[in-house]
């Protein structure tokens, strides 16, 4: 399957130009429908803009990508954006960058670089994560192992989706599949072998590191 880097969370960020205010901003989105309802979204909040310019792309190999120049010179407006999404290995993501005219031409290369800009200054104040083949655990140990088995999934950015505190201790886990092997031989290390791990089966996660 492999692992392609989503939008959790969407973003906004400005740059200027020669007194043109050029104002993206990014949205997740899983379908043309979605994406087309956040531009139609984008441009009646800014209805006075000069342009409200986009770009999306949706599926893991990108199989719908979209851009428009909304009037912006061929080239200079929706396909830098594409690119930058693209670029930045983004995926099931949507950005429209409105533009407040200054006065001044900007030129190609002008516009080329504020719409190239202003996503990327969006994508900073964005949140994303890596979507991973992982494998899931479930363990059982006894009280007196829990704090290192903590200790242990905090080393590894590991959070327990599950815990359960009864007679033992059971946890549920997710880890990436390459690094299953090696959690499985820590846990066995940091207990001589009394902490119980079962492999539950291969899944998909999100890693935010």
């Amino acid at each position: 399957m492999g692992e392609i880097r989503i939008l959790l969370e969407g973003g906004v960020g400005e740059y200027e130009e020669k007194k043109s205010r050029f104002i993206c901003t990014l949205r997740p989105v899983k379908s043309m429908e979605e994406a087309s309802a956040f531009i139609e979204e984008i441009r009646k909040q800014y209805w006075d803009a000069r342009h409200n310019c986009s770009a999306f792309v949706i599926g893991r190999n990108n199989e719908l990508s979209r851009c428009s120049d909304d009037g912006e010179p061929s080239g200079t407006a929706g396909r830098p954006m594409l690119e930058v999404l693209s670029g930045e290995g983004v995926h099931y993501a949507a950005a429209v960058v409105t533009r407040y005219f200054g006065g001044t031409l900007l030129g190609t290369g002008g516009l080329v670089r504020a719409y190239t800009q202003a996503v990327k200054e969006a994508l900073k104040n964005s949140v994303t994560a890596v979507e991973r083949e992982g494998m899931r655990f479930l363990l059982a140990m006894d009280y007196p192992d829990v704090d290192r088995v903590l200790r242990l999934l905090d080393e590894e950015g590991i959070r327990p989706d599950k815990s359960d505190y009864g007679k033992d201790v059971t946890m549920e886990l997710v880890t990436a599949v390459e690094r299953a092997e090696a959690l499985e031989k820590s846990l066995c290390d940091i207990s001589a072998g009394r902490i119980m791990t079962e492999r539950l089966g291969e899944c998909v996660f999100l890693d935010r590191s």
